[in-house]
């Protein structure tokens, strides 16, 4: 008979020290050694999803290989800018977006009211730093608030920069502008650099993120593919005031209206029904081809499990 699986465990452990067996980690070290409880999984897969083909441009739906920390990461930092419309409707009027393959680097902008250029007095540290370095910081803890942004627990931006070989940041408030950079999956963090500035506020975050992880060598096509799409729906599902950029060129996406038309033009006689429902609810619904399918935005983020009644 086969050992049972109590002996193999057994087996195991022999010759092990108690501290070998019996491990204490930080807490930084704990999502770098199980970051799917982050961040999802660290390994490639394929699925079908819709990512827009820049050949075409529109929306197409297709199978691609990618991996879903890396898709994590990057629209933990996008949907950030996105919920800063919510927070300054008034004086947010862009998100800019660069995504570079060949540098293996991605940089988020927006305008806006950001984060208070100031030292936080009960932990002696600057404020962008608290927020973007260290883990468990959050202005969105109250939940008596009601939520119309994607962040409450606390990791976030964080986890961006646990996963990224290099990550930027530089904030300005209108007062003083904040910059410094992380390294080596946030272990490492430069000298902050505090100017005193009149520059209007903005927040900028680029990041490398830390291919080896993800068992890749590059941004490949689809992931990139995969971002675009996503760089295209916070320009449909935020108001017509906010316009997004992305490498260096202003998408064509003034509302909600014109996203779903990168869903839909191609097919001339198709039927369209179109209804904003409220400040906050707007809806698209037309034929398939084959099969229910959908495409929805809560708070900014892309919901797309489908729950069958």
């Amino acid at each position: 008979m086969p050992p049972r699986e109590g002996t193999a465990v057994q087996e195991g452990r022999k010759n092990k020290t108690v501290e070998q067996i019996y491990q204490k980690k930080t807490q930084l070290e704990h999502i770098l050694l199980r970051p799917d409880t982050y961040v999802g999984s660290c390994e490639a897969q394929q699925q079908d999803l819709w990512v827009f083909d820049s050949v075409q441009s529109r929306m197409v739906h297709r199978n691609i290989k990618y991996v879903p920390a890396l898709y994590k990461i990057f629209d933990e930092i996008l949907v950030n800018a996105a919920d800063n419309y919510m927070r300054d409707p008034k004086g947010m009027d862009a998100v800019k977006v660069e995504i570079d393959p060949q540098a293996g680097s991605i940089q988020v902008w927006n305008n806006g009211k950001g984060l208070p250029v100031v030292i936080h007095k009960e932990q002696e540290i600057w404020v962008p730093e608290m927020v973007f370095g260290h883990l468990l910081t959050s202005d969105n803890y109250n939940d008596t608030d009601c939520k119309v942004v994607g962040g409450r627990n606390g990791y976030g931006a964080k986890l961006t920069n646990i996963f990224s070989t290099e990550f930027k940041l530089e904030a300005a408030d209108g007062q003083k502008k904040y910059s410094n950079t992380w390294t080596q999956n946030m272990t490492n963090k430069g000298k902050e650099t505090v100017i005193n500035s009149k520059e209007k506020s903005y927040t900028c975050v680029t990041f490398k993120p830390d291919l080896s992880k993800f068992g890749m060598d590059k941004l490949d096509n689809d992931i990139v593919s995969l971002m675009t799409k996503r760089v295209y729906d916070i320009a449909g599902s935020t108001d017509e005031k906010c316009s997004v950029w992305l490498n260096g060129e202003k998408l064509d996406i003034k509302g909600f209206k014109d996203y779903t038309d990168l869903y839909l033009l191609t097919r001339p006689g198709i039927p369209q029904i179109f209804e904003k429902c409220g400040a906050r609810w707007e809806v698209c619904l037309s034929l398939t081809e084959a099969g229910f399918q959908q495409v929805s935005f809560v708070n900014s983020i892309c919901t797309v499990r489908v729950e069958h009644m």
